[in-house]
């Protein structure tokens, strides 16, 4: 039978719940897990596991508490990118919707919704570009600004409050590794995006992680 292709290597829903051997007495749920395939499969070295599971699993975390600052302005994490993308670039706060997808590293038709939602409530307007009558651009509103610098200030906040978890040192530490690993896989050291978050989030630097 063709193993399931949605299956999470990381998830061991079907296993018994047993304790593998191998497991140190408190091991985390990774390492329980990075334990049982020791046990099921000696053959392959399944230590990347340490590191690509917990990843996994913080960046679902790290997005969980993230988000939760966005609801409490009406914004989801789609919407809290296209605001922070049109904010950070200055004064007039607006740019050209396929800009934006590049910038929130989505498809310009999932752009186009989240914009639609964002003008439904006044937080956005389409209008001409000044420099192109055939093209249009989406800029922040007034009601738009204010929303999202009270929404970025308790963003910010949050994440000093995740932070404060690691020391000055392991804080800078982790932000060289994690720095040196994005850029040896993108293959460059440009700016991929902007966003929640992501580790979380998913795509750069203003939301996630």
């Amino acid at each position: 039978m063709e193993p399931d292709q949605h299956e999470d290597p990381h998830e061991d829903r079907h296993a018994e719940p047993r304790e593998a051997p191998y497991a140190e007495p408190h091991a985390d749920h990774v390492a329980r897990i990075q334990a049982a395939w020791r046990r099921e499969r000696p053959d392959l070295d399944v230590s990347p596991l340490a590191v690509i599971g917990r990843l996994h699993r913080l960046a679902a975390r790290l997005t969980a508490e993230l988000t939760l600052v966005y609801q409490r302005y009406g914004l989801g994490e789609g919407e809290f990118d296209v605001l922070a993308a049109l904010r950070r670039a200055g004064a007039p706060y607006e740019r050209a919707p396929g800009e934006l997808a590049a910038h929130t590293m989505v498809t310009t038709g999932a752009m186009t919704k989240r914009v639609d939602r964002l003008e439904r409530a006044g937080l956005v307007t389409r209008r001409p570009a000044v420099d192109d009558r055939r093209g249009r651009v989406v800029a922040l509103t007034d009601a738009g600004r204010r929303l999202f610098d009270e929404a970025f200030t308790a963003h910010i906040r949050n994440e000093h409050r995740l932070l404060a978890h690691l020391s000055p040192q392991e804080a800078a530490a982790l932000r060289g590794l994690l720095t040196a690993w994005q850029h040896r896989l993108d293959g460059s050291g440009g700016d991929t995006g902007d966003g929640g978050g992501c580790v979380g989030g998913t795509r750069g630097g203003d939301g996630g992680p």
